[in-house]
């Protein structure tokens, strides 16, 4: 991880951006690793629920871009920077999220929390289904696994992962920390 949450989301979103932009547009309907998704949706779900998120938790609007059915990379180019212009403003990255699951903390730590990892993880995901570069940095693999590892029954009751998927004791971090979100890798 990076020192700030908005020096964190410029490198995790930059390795997004260039899956997105590495994207054949013959393969935006390919199917994605997420049962019932294709590539685009992949990029949807990350520009649809964050929005949403900032707004219902701290009245903060991103800038709209495309729809994702139009254009899935002006859609995510438009949506990230977004994000990132409200981490770079301290204005914006200090201001207080309100969310009934995870209490009140900044802009900046919500996006650290939920959003960087959420954008890192789906960049496995369009990487897997548009036949691209499908390596993570293992140090932030086996840290966001020992970090989820507590707290399995409450990610797999949340139904935002699939059932873990087992794996041996000595699979690589990667592997590891996909199997525990419901991936086959």
């Amino acid at each position: 991880m990076n020192d700030t949450p908005a020096d964190d989301h410029r490198a995790i979103a930059a390795r997004f951006t260039a899956t997105v932009r590495g994207t054949d547009p013959a393969r935006w309907d390919d199917p994605a690793p997420c049962e019932g998704w294709v590539a685009r949706d992949v990029v949807r779900h990350l520009v649809e629920w964050f929005p949403a998120f900032l707004r219902s938790g701290a009245g903060v609007s991103l800038p709209a871009g495309p729809s994702v059915d139009e254009d899935p990379v002006a859609a995510w180019v438009v949506h990230s920077d977004g994000v990132q212009a409200l981490l770079d403003d301290p204005a914006t990255a200090d201001l207080v999220v309100k969310n009934p699951h995870l209490g009140e903390m900044s802009v900046a730590q919500a996006v650290a929390m939920v959003y960087t990892s959420d954008v890192f993880l789906h960049t496995w995901d369009l990487a897997r289904a548009t036949g691209q570069d499908e390596r993570l940095d293992p140090d932030r693999c086996a840290g966001m696994l020992a970090g989820m590892l507590p707290m399995d029954e409450v990610l797999r009751s949340s139904g935002h992962y699939g059932p873990r998927v087992p794996v041996p004791d000595d699979a690589d971090p990667k592997t590891a920390l996909l199997s525990f979100i419901g991936r086959r890798v």
